[in-house]
């Protein structure tokens, strides 16, 4: 979910000073803004001459190598191809099977196509900005080519999505919480979401990706928390709030370029440069065709260790109880955004904004940034032959309290594989996420409490608790149960009006994903 930019209230007069610091600050991008360009570009044409050297380095022996396990994984294909072709329509992986044959015939050309909808309904039971049900859903549909079947051209994979949003926003319509209900919840549109080729080199060990790219796919994620259901276990808060317009996430995509290589058979680098703000100049293009490359720069660099993975050609259990441990990975990344960041707090001349005496110009702060680590352990599983295990997951991640709404995220969670017998593909997940709001954030609300003389919500930190279960009914269609509780919703302020308390929400819900 992205989030729209939370506005102080304040008089005719602030709003003229606003504009004032609007004009100052595009002066300022306008001299800056090729210097961006330049940098990004460079790096874009960086990645392509590395690539062209990595290519012409590979051996003839690794070629071959490949162009076997190609051969391999091609024949394996096609037989689970042919198996699925052949299953009824409960056991089919799609609910629309080969499509007539179309899916096959792609096939041979290297053409995959998905489509899949996840629906959802959610209901707040108490507390919040009023009590009510909201429905919302999300269309995603993907098509892949891969190049070395479609022209011979090995290690290429070029990528195109689109999503087809629709539906209300339970969480700004009946929340008004900074955990927002449902990770899929956004404006309604239809839009481009990633439109990206990438190559890999090396025998696959080092890859490329160019073009509009969503790095919540690859950056700061948690295999675990993809259960759960809640905004923040997928995109974390602190990115959320803190990068311009919530950063290159869901539903959103940046142009950029990404490197990934494996270091180690358990160690892998990722690393990417991407343009700052992926709404820009036009906030309001919902089309996601805002190629944008005019406001700031985004770096972001990735380690991830992986433990006890199974061996290639092994199945899951089998590979990890082969090495003697449950796997497990351990992410620890940072991110640098190189724009301009407003001061929620003082002005520029550190006078607090909520004085008479301020000028209405916040200070600003050049650059932001943030620290982070993510982990995923499974730590029981009785019988490696079998699915049930139970996996947790933690993630934390903080940045300066000075220019940011978020100072510090985390989540935790835990997860049952199989809880019941007969359920293999069903699992249960309990989470917490939490935010504490940044000092100056905190300390702007302590101002305007003291200025106002009235009451008036200081914003601390707020906290959510989730349960869920995912039930598959069948290979191609899932349904979930939820529920979530926050406690100090808003972080102790209601948004609507900051002079009224916020009561803590209930909410309850179901979705369901189908892929056709």
């Amino acid at each position: 979910m992205k989030f729209a930019p939370i506005f102080q209230r304040a008089s005719p007069a602030c709003f003229c000073r606003g504009f004032a610091l609007v004009t100052s600050s595009a002066v300022q991008c306008s001299r800056l803004s090729s210097m961006r360009r330049a940098a990004l570009y460079s790096a874009l044409a960086w990645a392509c001459v590395s690539g062209a050297a990595m290519a012409e380095a590979n051996t003839d022996t690794a070629r071959e190598a490949t162009e076997a396990t190609s051969a391999a994984e091609a024949t394996g294909a096609d037989a689970s191809k042919a198996a699925a072709s052949e299953a009824g329509f409960w056991e089919r992986p799609q609910m629309l099977g080969d499509m007539g044959g179309l899916r096959p015939w792609l096939g041979k050309y290297g053409v995959t196509f998905a489509l899949t909808e996840t629906s959802e309904l959610l209901g707040n039971l108490r507390g919040g900005l009023a009590r009510g049900v909201a429905y919302d859903g999300v269309t995603t549909a993907t098509v892949q080519l891969d190049t070395e079947k479609a022209f011979g051209l090995p290690g290429g994979q070029f990528n195109v999505s689109a999503l087809q949003i629709h539906g209300r926003n339970l969480s700004s319509d009946k929340l008004g919480t900074l955990n927002t209900a449902s990770g899929i919840e956004a404006d309604d549109t239809t839009r481009l979401w990633e439109l990206w080729y990438q190559q890999s080199f090396l025998n696959k060990r080092v890859d490329v990706k160019i073009g509009q790219q969503s790095i919540d796919q690859e950056f700061i994620s948690s295999t675990y928390s993809a259960l759960v259901i809640n905004t923040m276990f997928g995109w974390p808060a602190l990115p959320s709030y803190d990068m311009p317009s919530g950063g290159p996430a869901y539903p959103l995509s940046a142009l950029g370029v990404r490197v990934r290589g494996q270091i180690t058979p358990s160690l892998t680098a990722l690393a990417g440069v991407f343009d700052g703000d992926p709404l820009g100049n036009t906030p309001n293009n919902r089309s996601g065709t805002n190629f944008n490359l005019h406001n700031g720069t985004l770096f972001i660099g990735e380690l991830q260790y992986a433990i006890n993975q199974p061996a290639d050609g092994d199945v899951a259990g089998a590979g990890s109880a082969s090495r003697g441990g449950l796997p497990g990975t351990y992410k620890i990344g940072l991110w640098y955004n190189n724009g301009s960041f407003a001061d929620p707090r003082y002005d520029n001349n550190g006078v607090s904004l909520a004085s008479p005496a301020s000028t209405g110009v916040a200070a600003n702060h050049r650059g932001d940034y943030s620290f982070y680590a993510v982990a995923d352990q499974m730590i029981w599983r009785p019988n490696p032959d079998e699915a049930r295990s139970l996996g947790v997951f933690a993630r934390v991640m903080g940045a300066p309290g000075d220019r940011n709404l978020v100072s510090l995220a985390a989540n935790l969670g835990i997860v049952l594989k199989a809880p019941f017998a007969g359920r293999d593909n069903d699992s249960a997940g309990l989470a917490l996420t939490y935010i504490k709001v940044g000092s100056h954030t905190c300390g702007i609300d302590q101002d305007n409490q003291a200025f106002s003389g009235g009451p008036y919500g200081v914003r601390t930190s707020e906290t959510a608790l989730e349960a869920t279960y995912q039930y598959q009914v069948n290979p191609w269609w899932i349904l979930q149960a939820d529920a979530q509780y926050t406690f100090n919703a808003g972080a102790g302020q209601n948004p609507n009006d900051p002079t009224k308390p916020l009561r803590n929400t209930f909410v309850v819900g179901v979705r369901t994903n189908i892929t056709f």
